[in-house]
């Protein structure tokens, strides 16, 4: 075979780093073809996994910080910084992956800790920063995050709100003038896949809410609160961004960076597979692997492994998929780019069983992928 192989998954949620199923497959390529070259390249969509890809690149360097998590405990989270850019992964300080199930709040959980992760990079002195949002506990509309950079949100009496969405209900004032100045000499990428608007049924408390917790009735009272949320902050600013795609990103805070701190809205796959490089690896390869936990219709639309394919087709390169399970038909994987796809459920049909042995189920794909492909 000339040219190589370029092994480019995204995590296995719950189960494996992005890093770690690239680490299976490979060793599965090279343990029944030692020759093979491969280059290994973790991906990510913007949630979480974007700084640790971008790590893996070699480019940037890690960052330790300590910021608030979602509901007010003091965690340890990262950010990767280069001389030019910073990436922030709003999972590592307001995700709910940080909180155990019996934990979650999705009144009072907040984005302030994803506000502090924006202020270290900009102590970096860097001129972008990339925001990369997903998996978030909280459904505050941003407005966590834009306090933790200089912003003030007050109730009738002029005190300050409550943390978290709940809160949100008794917003009647917003002052963005103590925005940390920095702000404003910086490029804010909001790198997401999630397009749906702020509020109403395809909004961010109907739509992910219930993933964080929410009752019915509190989505209800969630979906109220980021409305009157917009309503003010639409009143400071002249304008509001509640409809445009993104806006409900990572319970609103797409809403409030690209109101509040004029980011810019982009596909976080197309900006994740522009940190690792991803282009330049593609050149010269011969086959690409890619993947996630499940491939299913969400895969089609904008999630990374099709957004791999995508570009691996343009380049006349085949792609095959590795996943937990998949539920796409043949036409509809072939309409997604992808030659085959190996599910470690055709492997391990008991999914608690799939889970514990992924690595070593990955390591068997890769096995298959060098006997049918190499």
């Amino acid at each position: 075979m000339t040219g190589h192989v370029l092994v480019a998954p995204d995590k296995f949620k719950g189960s494996l780093s992005a890093a770690e199923v690239a680490e299976a497959v490979v060793a599965g390529l090279r343990g029944r073809m030692p020759s093979v070259a491969v280059r290994a390249s973790p991906v990510a969509d913007g949630g979480d996994g974007t700084v640790r890809a971008a790590l893996a690149t070699g480019r940037f360097e890690h960052s330790p910080v300590r910021v608030t998590g979602p509901t007010g405990r003091r965690v340890g989270a990262e950010i990767a910084v280069s001389d030019t850019t910073a990436v922030v992964e709003l999972a590592s300080a307001s995700g709910l992956a940080l909180l155990a199930p019996g934990e979650f709040d999705p009144l009072r959980a907040s984005s302030y800790g994803t506000g502090e992760l924006i202020a270290a990079a900009l102590d970096a002195g860097v001129s972008e920063i990339v925001l990369g949002v997903g998996g978030s506990a909280c459904t505050d509309g941003g407005a966590g995050m834009l306090t933790a950079l200089g912003a003030r949100f007050t109730d009738a009496a002029g005190n300050p709100l409550a943390p978290g969405g709940g809160g949100l209900e008794r917003i009647t004032g917003a002052d963005l003038s103590g925005l940390d100045p920095r702000l404003a000499g910086v490029d804010l990428v909001l790198a997401s896949d999630v397009d749906n608007p702020l509020c109403g049924s395809s909004g961010a408390a109907h739509v992910y809410g219930p993933q964080k917790g929410a009752s019915s009735e509190q989505v209800r009272r969630l979906d109220g609160a980021l409305g009157r949320f917009a309503e003010v902050i639409g009143r400071v600013t002249g304008g509001s961004s509640a409809d445009r795609p993104g806006a409900g990103a990572a319970g609103g805070v797409g809403y409030g960076a690209m109101t509040a701190l004029s980011a810019r809205f982009r596909s976080g796959s197309d900006v994740v597979l522009e940190l690792v490089d991803f282009d330049r690896d593609l050149a010269g390869a011969a086959l690409v692997v890619t993947g996630e936990g499940a491939l299913d219709e969400q895969t089609l639309h904008g999630k990374v492994p099709a957004a791999v394919a995508a570009r691996a087709a343009k380049a006349g390169v085949p792609t095959v998929a590795v996943a937990g399970k998949c539920s796409l038909s043949r036409q509809r994987l072939r309409d997604g780019g992808f030659a085959a796809v190996y599910a470690l459920a055709h492997l391990q049909p008991d999914p608690a069983r799939s889970i514990e042995g992924a690595a070593a189920l990955l390591h068997r794909v890769g096995e298959h992928i060098a006997d049918d492909f190499l």
